[in-house]
């Protein structure tokens, strides 16, 4: 198994989602070293590629009734399912690690996203929430970069003692709609899969109309959030969340009358975050 075969694997490119709020949370956290933006770096592509691994290795029955997903790697027979488990081992090890060269109480925290990505798997069996379940899990990001960065000096009195409200609460609850946002609209390519398969998401819930509706309303949410957070009150943070939610919106509700519109959304809400970045790291 070679190295872009196991990048195709875990998508990497989707780390771009998380990458920029990790690094907002490190950035509200205080003043990070290099080396300490070099581990958190090295613990968010661990629990990213553990995330993905594991969602391949849970959803492999649903993958291969889906025409879309149904060459994926563990479906086609391309990866034997004991080389996916060696990859969760290893991007376990890799987030593990990681954690534990920032602080123990990052370390001791790790369980919490591991067991968050077990679950999203699952919550698309059940509920059309599994959306939100899918940003819960992005939105530990910015809390687990935050808490590698003030866990070493403040201990559990981080998380004990609300250190973490109001900011980071928000800016996680803000990226956990964002990615809701994302997630309604890319559901939309299986939407008949999902119903004839008994995939509970939103859109074979509830249709493409209120799919659409609603991921403008959580795209206002996220903005809301943002702007609630609003870390270190900078203006440039505050501009750039406006103009990044007005372009979402605009590709949201103009999907109609795109050529490829699932593209056009994946890369503005890629740019998304780095923007918010971007602008939080402005003079």
């Amino acid at each position: 198994m070679g190295l872009k075969a196991i990048l195709e694997f875990v998508k990497i490119e989707h780390t771009m989602f998380s990458l920029p709020f990790v690094f907002i949370g490190a950035y509200i956290a205080g003043e990070p070293t290099i080396i300490q933006l070099i581990w958190i770096l090295i613990a968010a592509v661990g629990a990213r590629g553990l995330a993905m691994a594991l969602n391949r290795i849970i959803d492999r029955d649903v993958d291969s009734k889906n025409p879309r997903t149904s060459s994926r790697h563990l479906v086609s027979g391309s990866m034997s399912l004991n080389t996916a488990w060696s990859l969760c081992a290893l991007f376990l090890g890799i987030l593990l690690i990681g954690a534990w060269q920032l602080n123990m109480v990052a370390l001791a925290m790790s369980w919490l996203p591991v067991l968050a990505f077990v679950i999203y798997p699952y919550t698309k069996r059940i509920t059309w929430a599994c959306h939100l379940w899918l940003g819960l899990c992005l939105g530990l990001a910015p809390a687990g970069a935050w808490l590698g960065i003030v866990g070493g000096d403040l201990g559990w009195s981080a998380i004990t003692e609300l250190h973490w409200y109001p900011t980071v609460f928000w800016i996680s609850l803000g990226v956990m709609f964002w990615i809701a946002a994302f997630d309604l609209n890319y559901a939309l390519m299986d939407i008949e899969s999902d119903r004839q398969n008994g995939i509970q998401s939103f859109p074979a819930r509830f249709g493409e109309q209120h799919t659409l509706r609603t991921s403008v309303q959580f795209t206002l949410l996220w903005f809301a959030c943002f702007a609630i957070a609003n870390p270190i009150d900078k203006v440039t943070f505050l501009g750039a969340a406006l103009c990044m939610c007005l372009i979402n919106m605009g590709v949201i509700i103009g999907q109609t009358r795109m050529a490829d519109f699932q593209k056009a959304f994946f890369y503005t809400s890629v740019f998304t975050g780095w923007v918010l970045l971007g602008g939080l790291m402005a003079a």
